[in-house]
């Protein structure tokens, strides 16, 4: 692979996030999963929210899609409030989450089929995707028939079909084996590179957050507040035994929280 040069990203927000809290009521106490977090996500960029584990990562991009509505501040996408799930907001999820009776050109059509898109044009739109994840010849494969780090392509393919605004990747990778990870990453990172999107990538491992991000927020224990941003403007692909990943890596671990 080539090395793509350090690039300047489009300084345009997609996602704006103001002061955002989240509270809920457990066993009759209140509480704070989120304060006063502020960011931005911006247009064709990799943000990654960095975090240690139960830390409000989760919540925070519920409530960016308006799963889980904030209990204080406000999220706009565009420019326009978000207060309602929409199409504007594609989520891929750590768990498989494809319907198991449909085959992956069923999975990764279905959103336009719900929209009413008519037979022939979403299957044009979803062959492209497939293609695009590295699975042609798999379009009649159930999940059941899949490996893990295929059925994520597939869910990743199924969001970019409805080519929303913004990608919401909620530790996508989490469960699959080291070297599935790893080569993941690798697949994320190629998808990304031929066709743009804005994604918020969350994640608690530190090495896939340098690998992949464009920006990185840590945040701390829970409740979770922003405690740094970090600019990853080195060249791609990444290599995590070179000296600027190993730099930032030790910049940031010296400002994570101590473990609770």
């Amino acid at each position: 692979m080539c090395l793509e040069p350090s690039r300047e990203i489009m300084t345009n927000s997609v996602i704006k996030c103001e002061n955002v809290s989240k509270q809920f009521y457990s066993d009759g106490e209140m509480v704070q999963v989120l304060e006063d977090i502020s960011l931005e996500a911006r247009e064709n960029e990799i943000l990654v929210i960095f975090g240690p584990g139960q830390c409000g990562k989760t919540t925070l991009l519920k409530a960016i899609a308006a799963l889980e509505p904030a209990t204080g501040g406000t999220i706009t996408i565009n420019g326009k409030k978000k207060t309602k799930p929409g199409p504007e907001c594609g989520l891929v999820y750590q768990t498989i989450a494809l319907f198991p009776w449909l085959t992956t050109m069923g999975n990764v059509e279905y959103g336009l089929k719900v929209k009413g898109m008519g037979k022939k044009e979403r299957r044009e739109r979803a062959n492209k995707y497939i293609k695009l994840v590295g699975l042609e010849g798999f379009e009649k494969s159930f999940p059941i028939q899949l490996s893990g780090g295929m059925k994520q392509r597939v869910g990743i393919a199924r969001v970019y079909c409805n080519e929303p605004d913004v990608m919401l990747l909620d530790e996508p990778f989490g469960h699959l084996d080291a070297q599935t990870r790893y080569l993941m990453q690798e697949e994320l990172e190629r998808i990304w590179q031929t066709e743009k999107r804005t994604i918020i990538f969350v994640t608690n491992n530190m090495e896939e957050a340098i690998y992949l991000a464009d920006r990185i927020i840590v945040l701390t224990n829970c409740p979770a507040k922003i405690k740094q941003e970090f600019k990853v403007d080195f060249p791609r692909p990444r290599n995590i035994t070179d000296p600027e990943f190993l730099k930032l890596r030790k910049e940031i671990t010296g400002i994570l929280d101590p473990l609770e």
